[in-house]
């Protein structure tokens, strides 16, 4: 071997050594690696605990935090908002699932202690939120049942199921309040759409509130609606308003106010307002939407919308 080329292999060995050491150097030591400490995370019980809370839910699609003046939900999705006493407070941002349980972002905890009462301010039960007892007759209308089952949804359940769960825990709210409630069925019965009116017409109702889930070819819709007759009049305008702005507190999308002229909306003499939940057909809303905790949401925000109605 010539001594040109053992000078060139000895050359080109030390300019790869070189090389080789700064790539290491800059690994260890630059910007967004090593030198970035990752975002620190807490679990949803550490986040209670910090918060003065307790973890009352815990499901695959949120978690509820609770004390006797404050509710916390938080949903765990991509893009997810946090809600402090069915209030958006922000979006919850970063989740780490890399061991199975997901760990939030630890900025959460001061965004939620902000929007938190602070104990004794308020009262545990609805009652306290809502002091001065109202007066007023409405109808509660769970849709399809007995031999309607309405649609099915993506995870095997029927539509009426839901309806009447949410229906029976929306007018025991109601009834808390001191409204009259009558509901069009109270258990798995199937009733004629026009017989539905006329039980509100035949009580005098002064508003009707027909609760439905919806569903869709695409898996990918999801949100919530409110319908009224296309020849409503204001109050029943302004109850679907009412109404869908306070279901904003679930934390499903407002689909906004809708008109179709659906019979037992045209057929009742009084204001009338239908209420699609949420979509059967998305796998997210499905789950929610069969979840205990998650009914009572829904309730009490459509009891809250009615409460401002009458009150």
């Amino acid at each position: 071997m010539s001594k040109r080329i053992v000078l060139a292999i000895v050359l080109l060995s030390a300019v790869l050594l070189i090389s080789g050491c700064q790539q290491d150097q800059v690994t260890a030591e630059g910007p967004g690696v090593l030198a970035t400490p990752a975002a620190k995370t807490v679990s949803a019980y550490e986040l209670a605990k910090r918060l003065g809370l307790k973890v009352t839910d815990t499901a695959v699609t949120h978690i509820t935090l609770k004390n006797s003046a404050n509710t916390v939900l938080i949903f765990t999705h991509t893009g997810a908002e946090v809600f402090v006493n069915a209030k958006p407070i922000g979006q919850v941002g970063f989740i780490d699932r890399t061991n199975g349980t997901p760990l939030f972002s630890e900025s959460l905890v001061q965004m939620i202690r902000s929007a938190m009462r602070a104990e004794g301010t308020i009262g545990a039960t609805s009652t306290a939120t809502y002091p001065r007892r109202l007066s007023g007759r409405v109808v509660i209308d769970a849709g399809h049942g007995g031999k309607d089952p309405g649609a099915k949804s993506c995870l095997g359940y029927y539509e009426k199921t839901i309806n009447l769960q949410v229906a029976k825990k929306l007018a025991y709210l109601l009834r808390q309040r001191g409204l009259t409630v009558i509901m069009t069925r109270d258990n798995d019965t199937f009733v004629e759409l026009e017989e539905r009116a006329q039980i509100a017409n035949r009580g005098n109702a002064q508003l009707f509130v027909s609760i439905h889930a919806d569903s869709a070819a695409r898996s990918s819709a999801r949100g919530y609606t409110t319908y009224v007759a296309k020849s409503a009049s204001w109050s029943a305008q302004k109850a679907a308003r009412g109404i869908g702005q306070t279901m904003s507190g679930t934390g499903l999308d407002n689909l906004g106010v809708r008109k179709a002229d659906y019979r037992v909306l045209v057929r009742t003499q009084c204001p009338a307002v239908l209420v699609e939940l949420g979509y059967l057909s998305n796998y997210q809303e499905a789950r929610l939407l069969r979840n205990n905790t998650f009914q009572n949401r829904l309730a009490q925000a459509i009891a809250e919308g009615i409460f401002d109605y009458f009150d």
